[in-house]
């Protein structure tokens, strides 16, 4: 696919190292347009770049993605094969800078790696009676790399512009909730779309060392397993009850020992989880 048949769109989201007005053709197509986003945050980046973009298929590629030859290809010819497709997504292969260690493979999924096999594999949308509990399905993409059908889109962008709390849902700064990736599939599955994992579409993940180390894994489980309650509950969705504030410590402690966080990092990074997911709840 000719460069000429697509339009590439690159956030400046509120950065201090590119400047307004900085010449970024050396480091992506000439059709490259460059917008500069103020409010930060990865979904405000989003949303700019979505209202701007003309195309009807859209591909979010974050910084550290490198996708495969012929990826914008393949994901025009999937949606075009299948017309209810709304969201897709296939396999996030890691790059290490350093490899990591035995221990820490548990927690690869965390840093939005993943490889579900060589069979395409699709979820249905939600039932519109809301007769059936919303699943979450296994096979829905993760923002790396996600392609989605400008309606679909639209209809999450619509989403959070009339319900700005979720903008707190993903990453602002150094904050690591990571919610936003949930937030888009579950809006995709309800309104009438279906959702799907092809391994056609493969992009490489570059991951510095720093992201293995214990206590940025620690800090982005909890982060992440907040996100996940707040998603599943924005949507109605949540199996988990809500629970009162000052249960939370509590809770935490008792998963400190239930965990037995004092073994090593890895039960530390599971501990970390649980507090996360009762602060959810709570939240």
């Amino acid at each position: 696919m000719a460069p000429e048949s697509w339009e590439t769109l690159l956030i400046d989201n509120a950065s201090a190292s590119f400047p307004a007005g900085a010449d970024y053709r050396d480091c992506a197509p000439s059709n490259i347009r460059v917008m500069h986003e103020s409010r930060l945050g990865l979904t405000s980046a989003r949303l700019a770049g979505i209202r701007a973009s003309r195309g009807s298929i859209i591909v979010l590629v974050d910084d550290d993605n490198v996708l495969a030859p012929g990826y914008v290809a393949e994901a025009a010819r999937l949606f075009a094969r299948d017309a209810r497709l709304g969201a897709a997504g296939g396999k996030s292969l890691p790059v290490f800078e350093s490899p990591p260690a035995p221990w820490q493979l548990e927690f690869l999924s965390l840093l939005a790696v993943r490889d579900l096999g060589e069979a395409e594999l699709l979820a249905a949308s939600f039932r519109p009676d809301g007769s059936a509990q919303k699943q979450y399905p296994l096979c829905a993409p993760i923002g790396a790399g996600m392609v989605l059908r400008r309606e679909a889109a639209l209809a999450w962008a619509e989403g959070v512009e009339r319900d700005p709390n979720r903008l707190r849902l993903d990453r602002t700064g150094p904050d690591l909730v990571s919610g936003g990736d949930n937030d888009i599939v579950m809006t995709v599955l309800e309104h009438g779309w279906s959702v799907g994992y092809f391994p056609s579409l493969t992009l490489s993940h570059m991951i510095p060392s720093a992201r293995l180390d214990p206590r940025y894994l620690a800090r982005l489980n909890r982060a992440i397993q907040r996100s996940w309650v707040q998603v599943l509950s924005a949507h109605a969705a949540c199996p988990w009850k809500p629970i009162a504030g000052w249960t939370v410590a509590p809770r935490q402690l008792k998963a400190w020992f239930s965990r037995r966080a004092w073994k090593g990092p890895a039960a530390r990074i599971r501990w970390q989880g649980a507090c996360g997911h009762f602060e959810g709840r709570a939240g």
